[in-house]
């Protein structure tokens, strides 16, 4: 080679090193003059560590950056406090691969842009999709996780939760592996046809009275509470309903109901069947034995079909289907389920008359409104000795056509049966010639034949090696390295990342290469080769001819060229096949049966454990909505999909439920005037019972929303109990017991009272053991209604002692003295006997029964229910005032002064409402009045004494005695009508401060202290205070609150003169 040759060579090499090294410049900085742009960051250092973790993709760099985590570090000490840097975003979030960018660290931004030069684009491709695909998987947990805490109730339990809110559909409560009792009736429920045939069933008197079965019974009660349950989804303002008394009637019929979860379709199968015995019994009266006029029957069993041959005998019967069960295992979709559930071996002439076969084939020949299909997800593991769950994914259409399993189109389908038979094989054989293409060869390992024509084609266009001088080697090298070198220098000056130029590479990028071969040097994404003839190191022809390369390389592309167009053809007759077959039902005449979807209900977890709910689409909103438990959320066709089809997770389908379009239309239809105006007219249209049962449900909601706000208001700091009451059993609303709170604050009023009373009331049902034996359980009832209504009267006419309140031990006590209506008082000693904690015995319950009953036929018109609601409000208040009164005292006795004073000004101020009412509605005002200003002197003595202790630590505890007790207590006594020792405690107390006035022992800090104070003191006007009301303090029974008033009054009596009246 000449000198002149290879100083061309030599500078065109240097020109593309220069324009590769150029061009990378550029690109570089107008990808960070973007970032600077689009987020305002200003460190070049910065945008390019972020540059670079996103591989050069500026969407993803702009990601980087504006992640709430990564925060653009202080220009001005990033300079002077490299270690700022050392726990930011950017050293934490970039890949495995690359080095943590610092300003400290030079050498590891300069291995970065080395190899960015150096890397393949493949392999950067590649980490890309990775990356994306960890960061997609941790936002969907991200996601998942808060939507979780979101949906969770229990985490936010205020009253409002507890509140329906408008016409939105109500949950339904799980009180114990229940979740497949709500799924069931919830998706039934949603129909409107089978809501009204619940709520309308009623049967003859002479009906019930001819039921004498233990199953008749059974069944006509069950149709009873789900009626109430019912009636409570329709006008209930709770979030959620309580289903636990129809599912008592449900437990005898499976064995082990309160231990394991129960199967939905088996669960199904049985309610049906009670239905639809509840139904017989009415269509029994007019048309006897006929189940073609059951309501049930009518809306949810169809019949099939079933024609077949077997050993060479044809044989067909009909049959009736409720839920009709498919397999999942080996299908994809719904139609190709009901495919094989409805065809089952051969069926053609030929087949039959061999005798050698067995098939049959199954045809609708009703279709119930109402079609249900099970799915069929579990099988028995013969190895295991235990059943497994099936998750494989199978998709369903919102839309079925069902005319193609309809007897009516027999004919036409099995025509396309045929048609569908002759397509597949005809498939079969294209694929087998297809795969003679894609598998060619004759030894144990095969390729496609495109490729290895390809391969011929490279082997024969390649030269043979040639050796490469070492002088160019070593001219490459160092243009290589020059290239490099001068890169790094140009995007060093134009960053302003580094203090001077630095060549020198990391650790890594040296080891690179050093090691490299010039072969692999050349090689690089710098200047790809796509030339076979520079490839030394593969394999090649020894001696090859021009014309012996044009005819080999003209023949192999020809042929190639063909090949590759039979594949092709082959590859578009498969597809335009499966196309066919695909569009084989889309004819119109097979599309007039549809049946849209309304429910699906899904099962999550495996064969021996999970959780139920359903997805049902609501027809007013055309959305569809979950019910999963007391909680009811809009959701979507793709969230339906995610957890219903199954192969991702855990979670599938397990029962379909679609309804006929003429069903889905009336749906429509009956709802246009919105949900709400239908659940509306669907209330004002039932049975006065009904109404009656939603009304009463409704007020013990109010009941328990006020009890549930005067718990919240007490929860302060828990006050120290005294010696004197630690001992007693009681309990306490600011205790830890959260959920004794809860049951506590879900209760109403009079079952609340009828609870406290329920041992006196259980011993007048022991009383009446020879009336229930010799005349049953109304006569014992009625026996022990008047006997303890005499007792309770007498009760209240003895005449009260100092230690003794009979208005504690019961509730009409209390009603009989102050007079109460005769309705309130009955109706009040009704429901003692109607409570459920009664259950002690059979003759308990039966007695509990007959009285529950007896209290659904009084109606609105009866008792005034707003009365009713008032007067328990009152004995609730006037045990409220009694326990606070007490538990003041108490506190007073062990010294302690400051609980004590806030027990009793709420005592006091309670107290003073009930006395408005009526001299016996509540305590003794002259002893809450006594206590309390004793109380008051006591707490002012202490506060004094530590103000002018002068130690930092006491005045500010007296100030705060002061400000938070003595203070707040005064304005409610002078703003109220105060008495004369009243007015003398306020004063003696006030003279007490005005003395520290100008004393010349005192510190002067203490006396601006004490200038800030007197003011507060002297003028109650000038302010509005509120006194925080104290730790509410309930006993279990009325015999600890009796006991404890008794011990108290004694005490007091021993120590004072005060009467009590």
């Amino acid at each position: 080679m000449s000198t002149v040759d290879g100083c061309l060579k030599k500078g065109d090499l240097l020109l593309t090193g220069w324009n590769l090294c150029s061009n990378y410049i550029k690109d570089c900085q107008m990808l960070l003059n973007q970032l600077r742009e689009i987020t305002g960051i200003q460190d070049s250092a910065f945008l390019h560590a972020a540059l670079k973790a996103a591989n050069g993709d500026l969407m993803e760099a702009v990601s980087f950056l504006t992640e709430e985590h990564a925060q653009e570090p202080n220009q001005s000490t990033a300079a002077a406090e490299p270690s700022a840097w050392e726990g930011s975003a950017v050293g934490k979030q970039l890949p495995p691969n690359v080095a943590a960018l610092t300003p400290n660290n030079k050498e590891d931004l300069q291995a970065v842009i080395a190899f960015s030069l150096l890397e393949s684009p493949k392999a950067q491709a590649t980490e890309r999709e990775a990356e994306r695909a960890q960061e997609a998987h941790s936002a969907e947990n991200k996601n998942r996780s808060k939507r979780k805490r979101c949906e969770v109730w229990g985490e936010n339990p205020k009253q409002n939760n507890w509140r329906r809110v408008g016409d939105w559909p109500v949950g339904m409560k799980n009180i114990g592996n229940t979740c497949w009792f709500s799924a069931v009736i919830q998706s039934l429920f949603q129909l409107p046809e089978f809501r009204r045939l619940v709520l309308g069933y009623s049967l003859p008197q002479s009906v019930l009275e001819n039921c004498r079965s233990r199953t008749g019974k059974r069944n006509v009660a069950f149709m009873q509470e789900l009626q109430c349950l019912f009636a409570l989804m329709l006008g209930t303002r709770r979030k959620f309903v309580d289903p636990s008394a129809a599912l008592e009637l449900l437990r005898d019929a499976f064995r082990s109901a309160e231990e394991q979860q129960q199967d939905v379709s088996e669960f199904t199968h049985k309610l049906l069947d009670w239905l639809e015995d509840a139904f017989q019994l009415a269509v029994n009266v007019n048309s006897p034995g006929d189940k073609s006029e059951n309501p049930m029957v009518q809306l949810f069993y169809g019949t099939f079909l079933t024609e077949g041959v077997h050993e060479g005998n044809t044989f067909s019967k009909i049959e009736t289907f409720g839920q009709y069960p498919l397999q999942v295992n080996g299908y994809q979709n719904l139609n190709e389920c009901l495919e094989g559930a409805m065809v089952e071996g051969e069926m053609d002439e030929e087949t039959a008359a061999q005798s050698v076969k067995y098939g049959q084939e199954r045809w609708f020949t009703k279709l119930p409104p109402v079609l249900t299909f099970e799915l069929s997800r579990f099988e028995f593991n013969q190895s295991l000795g235990q059943p497994e769950k099936i998750h494989t994914r199978l998709e369903f259409p919102q839309t079925i056509y069902m005319d193609r399993y309809l007897y009516s189109s027999k004919e036409l389908i099995q025509m396309k049966r045929e048609e569908i038979k002759r397509l597949k094989e005809k498939i079969v054989i294209l694929q087998q010639k297809l795969e003679r293409y894609m598998k060619y060869g004759s030894g144990p390992t095969r390729f496609p034949l495109p490729d290895m024509l390809q391969y011929v084609l490279e082997f024969v266009t390649t030269r043979p090696a040639v050796v490469i001088s070492s002088a160019h080697d070593s001219q490459t090298t160092v243009l290589q390295s020059q290239a490099e070198s001068h890169v790094l220098d140009r995007l060093s000056q134009q960053n302003s990342i580094l203090e001077a130029k630095n060549t020198k590479t990391t650790e890594d990028t040296a080891f690179f290469l050093a090691n490299s071969s010039p072969q692999q040097k050349l090689s690089t994404p710098l200047q790809p080769s796509d030339s076979p003839a520079e490839m030394s190191d593969c394999p090649a022809p020894h001696m090859v001819s021009e014309e012996e390369m044009n005819l080999v390389r003209t023949c192999l592309q020809r042929w190639r060229n063909e090949i590759e167009q039979d594949i092709q053809d082959l590859k578009d007759s498969i597809a335009k096949i499966n196309l066919s077959i695909e569009q084989m039902y889309c004819d119109p005449l097979l599309q007039q049966v549809p049946y849209r979807l309304h429910a699906v209900l899904v099962h999550e977890g495996q064969a021996n454990a999970g959780h139920y709910w359903a997805y049902i689409y609501d027809q007013p909103r055309k959305s569809w909505l979950k019910y999963n438990d007391i909680s009811v959320t809009e959701s979507s066709w793709e969230e339906l999909e995610r957890d219903s089809f199954g192969g991702l997770k855990n979670a599938s389908a397990y029962c379909l439920m679609y309804i006929s379009d003429k069903v889905s239309h009336f749906v429509a239809d009956d709802n246009e005037d919105s949900e709400v105006g239908q659940f509306q007219k669907e209330v004002e249209a039932l049975p006065p019972e009904l109404k009656h049962y939603i009304q009463e449900d409704n007020w013990r909601l109010e009941q328990e929303a006020e009890e549930w706000e005067e718990e919240q208001s007490c929860k302060i700091p828990q006050i120290e109990p005294s010696p004197a009451f630690e001992s007693q059993d009681l309990s306490s609303d600011s205790g830890p017991d959260q959920s004794s709170v809860c049951e506590q604050s879900m209760r109403s009023l009079s079952s609340e009272h009828a609870m406290i009373a329920k041992e006196q009331t259980a011993q007048a049902i022991a009383n009446t053991a020879d009336a229930y034996e010799k005349n049953g359980v109304e006569a014992a009832l009625c026996e022990a209604f008047h006997e303890e209504y005499s007792r309770l009267y007498l009760l209240a006419k003895e005449t009260p002692t100092p230690q003794n309140d009979a208005r504690l031990q019961h509730v009409l006590v209390y009603f009989l003295q102050n007079n109460a209506p005769k309705q309130v008082v009955e109706r009040t000693l009704l429901e003692q006997f109607a409570d459920k904690n009664l259950s002690y015995d059979e003759r308990s319950i039966s007695i509990m029964k007959v009285a529950r009953a007896k209290l659904r036929e009084i109606g609105p018109d009866d008792v005034d229910m707003e009365e009713y609601k008032r007067w328990h409000e009152d004995y609730s208040l006037f045990r409220k005032v009694s326990v606070y009164l007490l538990t003041g005292l108490e506190l007073y006795q062990n010294r302690k002064y400051q609980e004590s004073l806030t027990y009793l000004v709420y005592a006091y101020q309670s107290n003073t409402t009930l006395l408005m009412k009526g001299p016996n509605r509540g305590v003794n005002e002259s002893l809450i009045a006594l206590y309390r200003r004793k109380c008051l002197l006591k707490l002012n003595d202490m506060a004094a004494s530590l103000f002018v202790s002068s130690e930092e630590a006491h005045v500010a505890e007296g100030i705060n005695i002061l400000n938070e007790l003595i203070i707040p207590c005064m304005h409610l006594i002078i703003n109220n009508d105060i008495s004369k020792d009243d007015l003398d405690a306020i004063e003696v107390m006030r003279n007490h401060w005005c003395s520290y006035l100008g004393r010349e022992d005192m510190d002067a800090n203490l006396q601006l202290k004490l200038g800030e104070l007197l003011p507060r003191l002297l003028d109650c006007s000038a302010e509005v205070i509120v006194l925080k009301e104290p730790p509410k303090i309930r006993p279990n029974s009325p015999y600890d609150l009796c006991s404890r008033f008794a011990a108290v009054m004694e005490s007091i009596h021993g120590a004072s003169t005060v009467t009590v009246k």
